[in-house]
């Protein structure tokens, strides 16, 4: 290392990256103030001496524009994994206890539905009491920024494309298929077909996108020849669920989660063109994060569950 690299973390104020990743998340260094409970003046004064340790401009900054810069977007990526380490610290203390303890964070998309995933926390909390859990519902994107950001143990999620820098492996795979609520016009009819539902409107998740990770779920909905542009729109399947019931449209849903709701005469399978479309949803890990103990463990037995488990097995909603 050159002489300046090995002085570089003695002489850095830390605090500063702490202020510097608020700003970034926040969009500006008004609402970072507020956030952080400072004045302006100290979050702006902050900003410079950041920006004069590193020797680079971080951010523009002018009366109606923000923009971090291409240094300041490279910083903010190790900003987010240092407080992810920092954040873990509590845990990474527990481990020395003789008893397993700790805690386990866990982001994953909304509704998700697998026996396999059951199982496997239900064996790990019984075999570990001691270890607590939180549980955050989010957007896929969403849910890879947490996970490549350090900022949970593990995440649950569909993917558009496979992330470089994470360990990313089938869960389970599931069906989907086209849906309409019993107060449509085609829920009561004896027989329906692809002509009946031509023009009907539409409701759809917000990856329903070309290329998209719900791509073959759109084109379903294109092979049906439904309305163009749908008339309803989530990121929440429980949401999306809701406004096929209510007959704001016909919409896609996992077979296997719809399953019970169709029992119940609140859903009724429409026929779509072609086979339904087939989704896997993946699970997400950083190699770059220490894991507690807690989080190894759990993370291990979700991997020889995949391991030992064929994916057949893994699949639902045929």
């Amino acid at each position: 290392m050159r002489p300046y690299e090995q002085r570089f973390p003695w002489t850095l104020d830390w605090n500063l990256l702490r202020t510097f990743m608020v700003i970034v998340q926040q969009g500006g260094v008004t609402k970072a103030a507020t956030v952080l409970g400072l004045k302006q003046p100290t979050i702006s004064s902050a900003l410079k001496r950041l920006e004069e340790s590193v020797g680079y401009r971080l951010i523009v900054r002018n009366p109606n524009s923000f923009r971090v810069t291409r240094a300041g977007r490279a910083l903010y990526q190790e900003c987010t994994a240092v407080f992810g380490s920092i954040s873990q610290i509590p845990s990474l203390l527990e481990a020395g206890e003789a008893e397993l303890t700790g805690h386990v964070s866990i982001v994953a998309t909304s509704h998700v539905v697998s026996p396999h995933v059951d199982a496997v926390l239900a064996t790990f909390a019984q075999d570990y009491p001691k270890v607590t859990f939180s549980v955050v519902v989010a957007d896929s994107a969403e849910v890879v920024a947490l996970i490549e950001q350090n900022r949970a143990s593990f995440g649950i999620c569909l993917l558009g494309s496979m992330p470089r820098t994470l360990d990313a492996r089938v869960l389970f795979r599931e069906h989907f298929a086209l849906y309409c609520g019993k107060r449509n016009r085609l829920f009561g009819k004896d027989v329906v077909t692809l002509d009946d539902m031509r023009g009907e409107g539409s409701v759809s998740f917000q990856t329903e996108q070309e290329g998209g990770p719900l791509d073959s779920v759109r084109k379903l909905r294109e092979r049906a020849h439904l309305a163009p542009g749908p008339r309803g729109i989530s990121a929440n399947l429980p949401e999306v669920r809701r406004m096929i019931i209510a007959n704001i449209g016909i919409g896609a849903l996992p077979v296997h989660v719809a399953e019970r709701d169709v029992t119940l005469g609140l859903l009724r399978r429409v026929p779509t063109k072609g086979s339904a479309a087939v989704i896997d949803i993946f699970l997400l890990s950083n190699p770059r994060r220490k894991p507690t103990a807690a989080e190894g463990v759990l993370l291990e037995r979700f991997h020889s569950m995949i391991e030992d488990t064929p994916i057949t097995d893994r699949t639902y909603g045929e």
